[in-house]
């Protein structure tokens, strides 16, 4: 008798164990199926829907100017406090109204230039002093006018590349703040687009994506101001567990703590899919979609800790939502 109870015992001590190694094991497995990277919808935009604006960041600042509301080309300017979520309208853009142009920052001011005003490509060039809400003419841009092309700053310098002249283009110019002169930067031996996407990192600047004679390009490039390196292709086949394939055009890109992102764009359609790329392994991850309505032509914003994406359109409808991206969050579909 005495034998059967240590018998009952012991299958009974196993078979908790056995449930309790099971109920881990499940809990580590749901745990591994969280995705990190929320969205959350913040203040909507003030001004008229729209897309293919201009956006630069200025401290805790952003900036929204120009674009295409489906009837009109624009050319006002407005200002969001990150830090209190609200919008301000800003002295107008006194340049020709228009979309499809580019911008950055540099040393607290922004620059803009190039563009489509709905008969021609523009190539004049612009910046703002937030400190006295004013905008100067600056030189022209050195290359073709053009519209559909990428714009970023490294260090001191302004870069405007690739684009739509009337055909695709893969030449580089870089602007001298201090001199208020163009140069042409040579060394990018990537294939000639449009509606490329490009984000920076610690001085480095990434770009890909876009398209050329209607193909998406599959090629990836650094650049630090003097060197262009090529790295991983954007559709990545090697037969192994890593490949993935972004291949879009009029996505938007920025970069937050030390990664860059992908999201929205065309993709033989509109799409919301998300990627994030680590410069320190040459890798991207898929990441929760965007949770917005799938958009092309959309702007961002990057400050030190957060980032949004705004306006864009679907087809005919143009949008005035705005997003916050939490790299460090759980995805949550309900917030």
């Amino acid at each position: 008798m005495r034998k059967t109870n240590l018998i009952q015992k012991s299958s009974a001590f196993f078979l908790a164990t056995l449930m309790a190694l099971f109920f881990i094991s499940c809990s580590s497995n749901e745990e591994d199926d969280y995705d990190y990277g929320n969205w959350v919808e913040s203040s909507t935009f003030d001004g008229n829907s729209r897309a293919n604006s201009v956006s630069f960041t200025i401290g805790t600042k952003g900036y929204l100017v120009t674009g295409y509301d489906g009837d009109d080309y624009l050319a006002d300017t407005w200002e969001y406090n990150s830090d209190s979520d609200f919008w301000v309208q800003r002295a107008s853009f006194p340049g020709i109204a228009r979309s499809g142009a580019v911008g950055f920052t540099i040393n607290g001011k922004g620059y803009l230039g190039t563009g489509f005003d709905g008969d021609n490509e523009l190539k004049d060039f612009w910046e703002y002093n937030p400190t006295t809400d004013t905008w100067t003419q600056k030189a022209d841009f050195g290359g073709t006018a053009r519209y559909g092309a990428i714009g970023f700053s490294i260090g001191n310098d302004g870069y405007i590349g690739t684009g739509y002249d009337g055909s695709e283009q893969k030449d580089f110019w870089k602007y001298n703040v201090a001199a208020d002169t163009w140069e042409q930067s040579v060394g990018f031996g990537g294939e000639k687009r449009q509606n490329a996407s490009v984000f920076t990192i610690n001085n480095v600047a990434y770009i890909g994506l876009g398209i050329h004679n209607g193909a998406y390009e599959e090629d990836f490039y650094s650049y630090d101001g003097n060197n262009w390196t090529r790295l991983t292709d954007l559709d990545d086949d090697d037969d192994d567990d890593d490949d993935f394939e972004i291949l879009l055009s009029s996505g938007v890109g920025f970069s937050l703590n030390g990664k860059g992102y992908i999201t929205t764009g065309i993709s033989g359609a509109i799409t919301t899919e998300s990627w994030s790329y680590d410069p320190t392994t040459d890798t991207w991850e898929e990441l929760p979609a965007f949770e917005g309505s799938a958009r092309q032509n959309a702007s961002a914003f990057t400050f030190a800790d957060k980032a949004f994406v705004l306006m864009g359109r679907s087809g005919s409808y143009y949008f005035d939502d705005v997003w916050e991206f939490r790299p460090d969050e759980l995805e949550n579909e309900d917030d």
